[in-house]
């Protein structure tokens, strides 16, 4: 891979992530973070100083094609995984959906396409394909827009394969099926579930608890993306990285309660509930071929990944708020 690197979204979960694996495997790292009158860094700010010190950080507005432009000049290779992705808030709030998560990528491409960036990772996700028609489901399985999350979503995916048909450009689409582990925001079902328990609350509210989902380990993801980045036959291509295994909510949020406390129990709680056509009833995704071009191999079991997702929020419960439903 070469050496200069930017990742959009830095700021973020798996961004972070992301920034810090490459920091420590050697490579020159700007981090490109959502501009605030505050000076925060988002998760950056959390990272060891060792770790910090090395990553150069500029902040700026995904939506703004000049600031885009400006932080993509002189580097190699960009991660792209700024977006907006809490599903419940793209019902309140679509326009800035589009705003974000397809203008932002178009500016991503336009600046690559005019600096000659030598690779694209455009981030995606398992949200694209809707409710499995199939299992495991590969990269050929059909799009289904069931939130506006997902439909912008997938037009950005569509933007970028249209650039690397109608530019030749190195652009990759990298899916993640659902990522979680430490730094990931209250939004999520995982975190959701914890601050809950660490709280001390004994009715764990939740939505449905039939959806089943294949759950990634943030530091397995972070590895996908950059085996991704280092395989030249990746270029043109959208890739799963998944664990090829599913868990229902229900059967996670009973391993997470006997794990923390087992006298709590679940509550249906129905503003958590999505519309009935929008519930993504079951993913369970190959990973067939990542593992075919890429060397990459998941090495966190779901059982190690929750107790390292526990501890992480065990130390940071005060970052959270488990009273309030996060959409």
């Amino acid at each position: 891979m070469s050496n200069r690197i930017l990742v959009t979204g830095a700021d973020g979960f798996i961004g972070s992530h992301l920034t810090e694996k490459l920091v420590e495997q050697g490579y020159s790292v700007k981090a490109f973070a959502y501009y605030n009158s505050f000076n925060a860094w988002g998760w950056l700010d959390t990272l060891p100083k060792d770790i910090l010190n090395e990553i150069e950080v500029v902040t700026g507005d995904i939506r703004d094609p000049n600031g885009v432009k400006v932080a993509m000049k002189e580097i190699d290779k960009v991660f792209h995984l700024a977006a907006l992705i809490a599903i419940p808030f793209s019902y309140h709030s679509p326009d800035t959906y589009i705003d974000t998560n397809i203008k932002g990528t178009l500016n991503v491409l336009q600046a690559a396409r005019d600096m000659g960036t030598s690779r694209v990772l455009i981030t995606s996700t398992s949200e694209v394909y809707g409710t499995a028609q199939y299992v495991p489901i590969d990269e050929k399985h059909p799009f289904q827009g069931q939130s506006p999350y997902s439909a912008t979503k997938i037009g950005a995916d569509r933007l970028a394969e249209s650039f690397y048909r109608s530019f030749n450009m190195p652009i990759s689409i990298v899916r993640p099926f659902n990522t979680y582990g430490p730094r990931q925001s209250a939004r999520a079902v995982i975190p959701t579930i914890i601050t809950q328990l660490l709280s001390g609350k004994e009715k764990i509210e939740l939505g449905s608890l039939t959806p089943t989902r294949d759950f990634n380990y943030v530091k397995d993801t972070a590895n996908g993306f950059i085996e991704i980045a280092n395989s030249m036959d990746t270029i043109g291509e959208e890739i799963n990285i998944a664990t090829q295994k599913e868990v229902s909510i229900g059967q996670l949020a009973e391993e997470l309660i006997k794990q923390i406390n087992p006298n709590a129990r679940i509550v249906c709680d129905e503003q958590r509930l999505r519309p009935e056509n929008s519930e993504v009833n079951r993913l369970l995704g190959s990973n067939e071929k990542i593992k075919k071009l890429t060397n990459w191999e998941p090495h966190y079991s779901f059982e190690r990944g929750l107790a390292e997702t526990i501890e992480f929020f065990k130390q940071n419960i005060d970052k959270y708020k488990p009273d309030i439903y996060n959409i």
